[in-house]
C-alpha cells in the first residue's frame, strides 16, 4: 500500500471532517476562495473527493461570507458523493475564523475517533496529506492527542484532533483549537514534514497564478 492510499478503514478509525469555508477572501476582491478552480474542479470539490476514500462518518462545512454561492455548489456536489457534506452556516462570519471553528465543533453529531480540521483554500492538500496525518496519529505517545504538521518550523493545516481533544476543547466555553494547542503543548505531536502542501494557501492574485487556479464563473 502506498502512502497515498487511504488506510483509515484498515485501522478502524472513524474520521470526521470539519472544513472551514466562511472567509470573505478580501485580498482576492471578496471572491470565495473555496470556489477557485483548476482543471474544471473547485477547491471545494477537489477536497470533498479527496476525503471520500477515508469513509468519513461526518463531513461538516462551515459557511459564512458567500454562503449562498458555496452552499449551492455543495448541494450540487452532494448528488455524486458517497459521503455528502453537511452545511453549517455561521451567522456572524465577521467575528473571524475562531467563531467558525467553535460553531463547527459544537455541530458535530457523529461518533468519531479523530477529527480533521481543514481549510478550504489549500489547493495541494489531498488524500496523501490526510494519510500522512493518520500515519503520524498511529505513532502518538503519552498525552498526545493532536497531530500538527510543521514545515520548516511553520505550522500547517489540516490538523488532526482525537475525540478526547475535541471534547476537552468543547468543555471550555469559547475555547477553540488554536488556543487549546497553545495552552496544552504536551497534547500536541508535531509532525515535521517537507511537504509544502501543508503550508500552501491562496490569499493573493499571485497565489492564484502560482497554483494555476481560475476564478469561479458564477
Amino acid at each position: 500500500m502506498t502512502s497515498s492510499s487511504p488506510s483509515a478503514q484498515d485501522s478502524q478509525l472513524r474520521i470526521a471532517v470539519l472544513l472551514l469555508a466562511a472567509g470573505e477572501g478580501s485580498r482576492l476582491g471578496t471572491h470565495p476562495k473555496a470556489l477557485l478552480h483548476r482543471d474544471g474542479k473547485t477547491l471545494l470539490g477537489r477536497f470533498s473527493r479527496a476525503i471520500q476514500g477515508f469513509s468519513p462518518v461526518e463531513c461538516l462545512v462551515v459557511t459564512g461570507f458567500h454562503a449562498q454561492l458555496i452552499e449551492s455548489e455543495i448541494e450540487k456536489m452532494n448528488t455524486s458523493l458517497t459521503h455528502p457534506m453537511k452545511i453549517i452556516r455561521n451567522a456572524s462570519p465577521e467575528e473571524g475564523q475562531p467563531s467558525s471553528v467553535r460553531l463547527g465543533l459544537e455541530s458535530l453529531r457523529a461518533d468519531f475517533d479523530v477529527l480533521l480540521v481543514a481549510l478550504s483554500d489549500q489547493p495541494e492538500v489531498g488524500a496523501k496529506e490526510i494519510q500522512e496525518l493518520l500515519d503520524e496519529y498511529a505513532k502518538r505517545e503519552g498525552e498526545q492527542e493532536i497531530i500538527l504538521p510543521l514545515v520548516d518550523g511553520k505550522r500547517g493545516n489540516p490538523v488532526l484532533f482525537s475525540y478526547k481533544a475535541v471534547s476537552d476543547v468543547l468543555a471550555k466555553p469559547g475555547m477553540v483549537c488554536r488556543s487549546f494547542m497553545d495552552a496544552h503543548p504536551d497534547k500536541v505531536r508535531a509532525m515535521p514534514t517537507s511537504n509544502q502542501a501543508f503550508v500552501m494557501d491562496v490569499d493573493t492574485p499571485e497565489d492564484i497564478q502560482r497554483h494555476q487556479l481560475n476564478l469561479f464563473l458564477f
